[in-house]
């Protein structure tokens, strides 16, 4: 067992499985050390103690705190199973008696003792110290059996060269990369379902995440930033932090619908935006453009419209989303727990001006048309130019009150 300096002694483990980091070859030490770091980064203010190999990352703990640290492990990118192991002594005496006092705690009728001996000079092979284990288990415990194929209690043991871990449990990660193996994003945030279930599944694929939301005050409210606010926050919590750039597109709007068709205005507001996060991409130094389109949904996102509002930018657009349904994606936002946070009633900038019959195969040669009616050009530079940025921690009470 490991003891802490402050006295309390640790007699359980949180052992993480990498699931498909394994896969990665020469990449994998890459990949383990990313996913090290960031839980590392998310658990800085815990007394834990976190070692890594290209099998397995372990997680030293006190029972004080693995409530808040398994809530951090489920939310962490990268992991495909953990277990909650107890930790004893790598010697035949003390792995039988824990052996047996664990499982004498739980109720089953049938068993399966699964050993691994990694660490090769313990004498016992590992099959038959699964008969030794089983042995020990079937003269102790009453009307219980061994059922190798179906068992209700699996118990596993990992050897190794001066601990060894004892666990029953086992638990789903949410799998994927850790974050921070793929370079910057840029997710177009709004207030709906949509957007933030794509960037959850764009931090999955192991992007770094900043999130970009287009406000129209007044035409937009306080309420409706605040809403953005707690959903950066609410992904925060599968990264470390989310940078949310606000951007104010109040001008761009005003004149859009002052001077252009008002089929088109969905359209051209589109081309805007797009061309404003290509220059957010190049400001921050991101890669890619993501946001929640999904085909079809609605006016903007038919594939003639994607592509004539696409056409304006150079930078790939990632659309995680576009071959899903609206009740898979919302499946999703309420695994995630972004849905309650979406459906609260305050309208973004591309709801509030939504015309009566928007058009949904627009042309491009009238897109451009339109939008020369305006200087979009020196708007869209001051729209770049003035952009407010707060960093947002998900471990962090922080409210934001000087932005709001």
């Amino acid at each position: 067992m490991i003891k802490y300096a402050c006295g309390d002694i640790v007699d359980k483990v949180i052992l993480i499985k990498y699931g498909e980091l394994s896969t990665k070859k020469g990449n994998r030490n890459f990949f383990i050390d990313t996913l090290y770091k960031n839980i590392e980064s998310k658990l800085e203010n815990y007394n834990v103690k976190i070692h890594k190999d290209r099998a397995r990352m372990y997680i030293e703990f006190l029972d004080k705190d693995l409530f808040f640290i398994k809530n951090v492990v489920d939310k962490t990118f990268g992991i495909h199973t953990y277990h909650i192991a107890n930790i004893v002594h790598t010697n035949d005496d003390e792995i039988q008696k824990a052996v047996l006092e664990l499982v004498q705690k739980e109720v089953f009728s049938t068993f399966k003792i699964d050993t691994k001996r990694s660490d090769k000079s313990f004498s016992i092979h590992s099959q038959d110290y699964n008969r030794v284990l089983a042995g020990l288990l079937l003269k102790n415990i009453p009307n219980i059996s061994v059922d190798v194929h179906n068992p209700d209690l699996l118990v596993k043991v990992e050897i190794r060269a001066t601990e060894s871990f004892i666990y029953f449990n086992s638990y789903r990660g949410i799998g994927g990369y850790p974050v921070g193996t793929q370079p910057r994003g840029l997710l177009m945030l709004s207030g709906g379902i949509d957007s933030p279930v794509a960037g959850y599944l764009a931090m999955k694929r192991g992007m770094i995440l900043d999130a970009v939301y287009f406000e129209a005050m007044p035409h937009t409210s306080i309420q409706a930033r605040n809403k953005v606010i707690k959903l950066s926050k609410r992904l925060s919590e599968y990264s470390s932090f989310i940078r949310l750039h606000i951007v104010n597109f109040t001008p761009i709007q005003e004149e859009i619908y002052k001077n252009c068709r008002e089929d088109y205005c969905i359209t051209i507001m589109r081309r805007m935006m797009y061309r404003i996060m290509e220059g957010l991409s190049k400001k921050y130094k991101a890669y890619v453009i993501v946001n929640g389109e999904s085909i079809g949904q609605v006016a903007s996102q038919t594939l003639v419209s994607m592509s004539v509002i696409n056409s304006v930018i150079n930078v790939p657009v990632i659309r995680p989303v576009a071959c899903f349904d609206k009740l898979e994606i919302m499946e999703i936002a309420r695994k995630i727990g972004t849905y309650d946070i979406s459906i609260i009633p305050y309208e973004d900038c591309c709801t509030v001006f939504v015309p009566k019959h928007p058009i949904i195969n627009p042309s491009i040669e009238t897109a451009i048309a339109e939008e020369e009616k305006f200087d979009y050009r020196s708007m869209i530079d001051e729209a770049i130019r003035s952009v407010q940025t707060i960093k947002i921690i998900s471990n962090s009470n922080e409210e934001f009150s000087d932005l709001l």
